[in-house]
């Protein structure tokens, strides 16, 4: 789960390249920040499922982009955000598209570029370097991922999960929270 799907990837190194040079937001312990959003991430997931953290999410980038500098809660929505997204876009990839549309679900691409919208806005208001946004996802990926992946799948991931099970693939694998 730490390598990033395609199209997750794809949109994060877009919002690198396009994000301005400027100095290193923030002097908080950026890890400690991040492996706390992510042990808050699991608890939400858990108990709203995904329709839940999407909620959250919209409301904490709301409320953290009025501020005039980049936030500390700002960098805890925003790691929320791409654990969720890359998350989700995973399991997302594995389902064939005519379940996701059935489901009303987004393609995985479409989640990708909504986290690559929210992204953008935010490296933009707040003047984030390249340096820094790639910091950013390496402190996520270290940090922020095997906090989450293990609260929210103790048996591993769902690549794991479904490897074990005699019908994997069959289904697209492990449920979202809106699944369940």
């Amino acid at each position: 789960m730490r390598s990033l799907s395609t199209p997750v990837a794809a949109v994060l190194l877009g919002i690198m390249l396009a994000a301005p040079a400027h100095a290193a937001p923030g002097t908080w312990d950026h890890a400690a920040n991040i492996k706390d959003a992510a042990q808050r991430l699991a608890k939400l997931h858990k108990r709203e499922g995904s329709t839940g953290v999407l909620k959250f999410l919209d409301a904490c980038y709301r409320t953290h982009m009025l501020a005039s500098d980049f936030s500390k809660g700002l960098e805890s929505c925003m790691a929320q955000d791409y654990m969720h997204t890359q998350v989700l876009a995973t399991i997302y990839s594995k389902l064939p598209p005519e379940r996701l549309q059935r489901l009303g679900a987004p393609s995985p691409q479409r989640i990708a570029d909504a986290m690559s919208t929210r992204f953008v806005a935010a490296f933009t208001q707040y003047k984030v370097s390249v340096a820094d946004g790639e910091d950013f996802k390496k402190l996520v990926d270290t940090h922020g991922f095997p906090v989450f992946i293990k609260a929210v799948f103790p048996k591993g991931t769902p690549a794991e999960a479904d490897a074990g099970k005699p019908d994997a693939g069959k289904t697209g694998g492990a449920k979202s929270g809106s699944e369940k």
